[in-house]
């Protein structure tokens, strides 16, 4: 009943307020145009922007012209207005107010709504998540403060004073529920390019900074790249940013595709090239003098250089100003860091219009962006994962709804800290590939087992109560400077100093749970070998030594009672400025004391005493029988029944200097929980290298939980030493699935099978046949994922396990296209196969699901086999080829370098004579006669009247290909396989061209029947 009448009550308001703007907001609707009197479709209009016409403003309150100066610079944000103690929304704002945060109509003509002060991190997050942009106007001036500007400068106003303090989109949260609730990151990502040439098959250079504001963590770095965008699809996979910052109208077509498919919804911000999406040069510029200014308000505080070297900010001398290192070596390296120094603008000239420039370079974490270290696969630490991967494998979200469940990261995801959580997503992006690296991880993970395991849980379990230690750190770093909200000058109403001390104790407190976790944790290193582990927890090395700045902090105050007070009292001996109003005051106090007992002697009576009345403190208080002796001097103030009470004007100097001394006292106490943050922030390395160090044991006793959680046996795999000499090994016995477990399964438990690709004497590809539904897919993930957890440094699902290490895996399955970015299914399946050829290295690992599946037979199998051939016996890599092109089986059965298997079935008879497949699940050797299709139709309900005449049409169509096969003598000819390369190469090229807008489309059909009939005669001169 209730909400049917909010409803009609808001849809009455909701007409009457169009009918309103229809009538007086003409210029916002038909008649709109920017500040500069443009109009929308005029060349460079910025629909940012909103002339108001001046006979519109005539007719405006003092509080309506203050709003619609600012909103009329923000036409793409909503305003959080601040009157009082509450923020309002009004007009167009008013109406996202009540649809998305449930806010209600107040009364009046104007479209207003608005909520109180302490729900405001709240709704400025739910609006932000929601992809809006907010605009926090604070007041910074109070009413009394207005009327005392009026009075001294004579000045008119009528309004406080209001500013903007804030600027609030999903890519720049720096707290709330929901960022609290949840440890991903959410990353603002800036791209730059550089084209070069304006023909799609171009290799791009790309230029790209990534911020995650809530931790300060800035990565930066610029690459080369290929035409299919193949890294940065990688990077975007990998990290999938919420916020888009790039420079408008600059990035190649290919580009924009790329971040549209590989991101969710993020939301984009077109910047104009270099006044606003900076070029290097002035990113160099605006750096330096922020840290300039940084350096000059250190060195004017009592911090020496030595301090300032020992923070770790890593700077590189470099004149006047100064850069972190990361960035100085950017700058040497002349054009090759250009881009990733103008993608750094990019952010900065963003983050400034919200205030958070400097807050967050003056703590920020600089690390060089991955693949942008090496320009040479082998020389890279890490295996590569590029997006087909990690989303064909379901690395970090599911095919079915994009989250993590049923994912390889929630299969290891075991951590409790929120920095380890994202630790191991890193870990997982990027396995390592150097021997010596995997070896000591699984080192560590082992010796996290077996009798050290019990601490290993002590451990997490004292770490199960921290908070997100990182985000709570940058913030408590990005209190330490006043600006935007937490200016001094912004009024706010509820006690933001309480709940910023409160968020300041409970960093030392979890730097102290941390620091007491870690150091238990060192008992273990008495039996254990781990490099790893010793260097994680040894003082001085990996774990920082904290002990006696944590004690300099508890000696401080007391955490208990300022906590439940919201007050810091000092201990002695911690603040000079606090120690000195104290001195000053006892000083005054015993001044006062001594001065009574004077007054006592000349008067004769000890009984005198100080009273306090009213606001009149220290009054002598004396006897009615001594009247007669006061000194003259005496003032008296005031009496009560047989006593008098005066003043002497000693006693008024010292009240003087008693107020003095007390206003400084209070003064040092609002002060000094800055101060105590200030001081804090000097040691802000340790605190990261600590938290750091946590995260990472975090990772690694959750990696060692893997091996329980596995169905059936689990191993250490064997790391083998592979140079180009040596031919790459892929080897497991009865390797089993590291997801899926029998009680996920509709009946039986998960089939283990044997696996042996490449190594001395064997082939190096499986070539794999079977049944439709029976397997083979399953089997190419479970084998890509057990090489991604070995190289983890993680257990592996099987008896035993050897690998030689992986530097890419490249996998290919699935039928989907990308309509969006103008790529069908079969585009989108040859892009990725044509990175594969460029990229794939001896020691990479391919796995390719029923390549040329998404076009005629003909064209599909001679795909199929030249990329077959193109891997086996040129890239000479190991690797795994599903396919239903039982052509393939034939002319590759005497191989030595292709291994025929498929995935066994039992075949039986059921209704109707029809074909009655049983699924065994096992790899076994040889190749299967069939696919089984129609047994799937079965399955799926497919009417039996069409399954007998679909059995009795798949019966000719094998009889007749059956005739048309002449079995091959051999391996391929090399002529033949050379043209059948070209082929390929060239077909890929025309299907790439058809996906451009500015393809022709008569030529590329032309082009494609030209190819379909190249194909068919290399099938014909088999």
């Amino acid at each position: 009943m209730s909400d049917g009448l909010d409803n009609t009550l808001m849809t009455a308001a909701s007409e009457r307020f169009s009918i309103r703007e229809a009538e007086r907001l003409r210029f916002v609707g038909p008649e709109r145009r920017d500040a500069k009197r443009r109009r929308p479709g005029d060349a460079d209009y910025d629909p940012r922007t909103l002339y108001l016409p001046p006979d519109f403003v005539k007719t405006l309150s003092g509080g309506q012209r203050q709003w619609w100066e600012f909103k009329s610079k923000h036409m793409d944000k909503v305003i959080f207005f601040k009157m009082g103690k509450f923020y309002e929304l009004f007009e167009m704002d008013a109406h996202i107010g009540t649809k998305e945060l449930d806010l209600q109509y107040m009364k009046g003509e104007q479209p207003h709504c608005g909520f109180p002060e302490r729900n405001f991190s709240m709704n400025v997050e739910k609006l932000a998540r929601k992809g809006y942009r907010v605009l926090v106007v604070e007041q910074t001036e109070t009413p009394e403060q207005l009327e005392l500007r009026r009075k001294a400068d004579g000045c008119k106003d009528k309004v406080v004073k209001r500013e903007i303090c804030a600027v609030v989109t999903k890519g720049i949260l720096t707290e709330g529920e929901l960022l609290s609730a949840n440890p991903d990151a959410s990353y603002l990502m800036a791209v730059a390019e550089s084209c070069p040439s304006l023909d799609q098959n171009f290799e791009r250079v790309f230029g790209v900074c990534v911020i995650d504001v809530a931790t300060s963590r800035v990565i930066i770095g610029q690459f080369e790249d290929d035409a299919d965008c193949t890294s940065l699809c990688a990077l975007l996979s990998e990290l999938r940013p919420v916020e888009i910052i790039k420079p408008a109208k600059m990035l190649s077509s290919e580009t924009e595709k790329a971040i549209m498919r590989h991101t969710r919804n993020p939301l984009v911000n077109d910047l104009l090239s270099l006044s606003e999406f900076w070029d290097a040069e002035t990113t160099v510029r605006e750096v330096k003098t922020i840290y300039k200014r940084i350096r000059n308000e250190s060195a004017s505080e009592p911090l020496s250089e030595t301090d300032l070297c020992r923070t770790d900010l890593h700077f590189a001398g470099d004149g006047p100003g100064y850069l972190p290192n990361i960035l100085s070596e950017l700058v040497n390296k002349g054009k090759n860091g250009s881009l990733a120094l103008s993608s750094l603008g990019g952010c900065l000239y963003y983050l400034k219009q919200a205030f958070l420039d400097e807050t967050l370079l003056r703590f920020a974490k600089f690390e060089l962006l991955p693949c942008s270290e090496f320009s040479d696969v082998a020389q890279k630490p890490y295996m590569i994962l590029d997006a087909a991967a990690m989303e064909n494998l379901e690395v970090f979200e599911n095919s079915k709804n994009g989250d993590s469940s049923g994912t390889l990261y929630a299969q290891l995801n075991h951590c409790v800290t929120a920095v380890g959580k994202r630790l191991l997503k890193a870990w997982l992006a990027r396995p390592l590939y150097h021997l010596r690296a995997i070896k000591d991880r699984q080192d560590a993970v082992e010796g996290l087992q077996g009798a050290n395991l019990p601490m290993a849980l002590e451990f997490r379990k004292a770490l199960s109560r921290l908070p997100d230690m990182e985000r709570l750190l940058a913030r408590i770093f990005a209190s330490s400077e006043a600006s935007g909200r937490n200016s001094n000058k912004v009024v706010l109403y509820e006690d933001a100093a309480k709940k910023q001390l409160q968020g300041f104790i409970s960093a030392l407190r979890g730097c102290e749970l941390m620091a007491q976790a870690c150091s238990s944790l060192t008992v273990i290193l008495e039996n254990v070998k781990s490099r790893q582990l010793h260097h994680l927890l040894t003082p001085g090395k990996g774990l920082p030594e904290m002990g006696l700045i944590l004690q300099h902090f508890k000696d401080a105050f007391d955490w208990v009672e300022a906590n439940n007070s919201g007050r810091i009292i000092p201990h002695e001996g911690v603040d000079v400025e606090y120690d000195t109003a104290c001195k000053r005051l006892k000083k005054v106090e015993s001044s006062l004391a001594k001065h009574l007992k004077e007054q006592c002697h000349l008067l004769g009576d000890t009984s005198i005493s100080y009273v306090t009345v009213g606001k009149e403190a220290y009054l002598l208080e004396v006897p009615g029988h001594l009247r007669g002796n006061i000194p003259r001097y005496y003032e008296l103030r005031s009496s009560r029944k047989g006593f008098y009470r005066y003043w002497t004007p000693d006693i008024k100097n010292f009240l003087g200097e008693l107020l003095q001394a007390e206003s400084e006292k209070d003064s040092a106490l609002k002060s000094i929980l800055q101060r105590l943050i200030g001081r804090f922030c000097e040691y802000h390395d340790k605190w990261r290298q600590l938290v750091s160090s946590t995260a990472e044991l975090d990772v690694l006793i959750s990696l060692s939980f893997a091996s329980d959680l596995y169905e059936g046996p689990a191993c250490r795999p064997l790391i083998l030493p592979s140079s180009s000499s040596e031919v790459p090994c892929l080897s497991a016995k009865s390797l089993g699935h590291p997801i899926l477990r029998s009680d996920s399964l509709n009946k039986g438990g998960f089939v283990p099978n044997d696996i042996r690709i490449g190594g001395s004497g064997c082939a190096s590809f499986i070539l794999l046949t079977g049944p439709n539904m029976g397997g083979k897919s399953t089997f190419l993930r479970q084998v890509c994922l057990a090489v991604i957890l070995a190289q983890v440094g993680a257990a592996v699902p099987a008896e035993s396990f050897e690998l030689s290490p992986v530097d890419q895996i490249f996998i290919r399955m699935g039928a989907k296209d990308h309509i969006m970015a103008g790529q069908s299914t079969f585009l989108t399946e040859l892009s990725e196969t044509a990175s594969m050829l460029s990229s794939a290295t001896h020691s990479s690992l391919v796995a390719l699901d029923e390549l040329g599946r998404g076009t005629s037979t003909s064209d599909g199998q001679a795909i199929a086999e030249s990329v077959l051939e193109h891997f086996v016996h040129k890239v000479q890599c190991r690797g795994m080829f599903c396919t239903h092109y039982h052509r393939l089986a034939i002319d590759y059965q005497k191989d030595p370098k292709v291994s025929l298997c498929h995935m066994a079935c039992q075949v039986g008879n059921g209704i109707g004579g029809l074909e009655e497949v049983t699924y065994l699940y096992r790899l076994t050797p040889g190749v299967c006669p069939k696919s089984y299709g129609v047994n799937v139709a079965r399955v799926a309900g497919i009417p039996i009247s069409i399954l007998k005449k679909a059995a009795s049409k798949s019966r000719e169509f094998e009889a007749i290909y059956g005739k048309s096969i002449k079995v091959s003598e051999g391996n391929l000819d090399n002529q033949i396989c050379d043209e059948m390369a070209a082929f390929l190469k060239n077909f890929i090229n025309v299907t790439r061209k058809l996906g451009c807008p500015e393809s022709s489309g008569s030529l590329g059909i032309s082009s494609l029947t030209e190819h379909q009939c190249r194909a068919r005669m290399l099938l014909q001169q088999k």
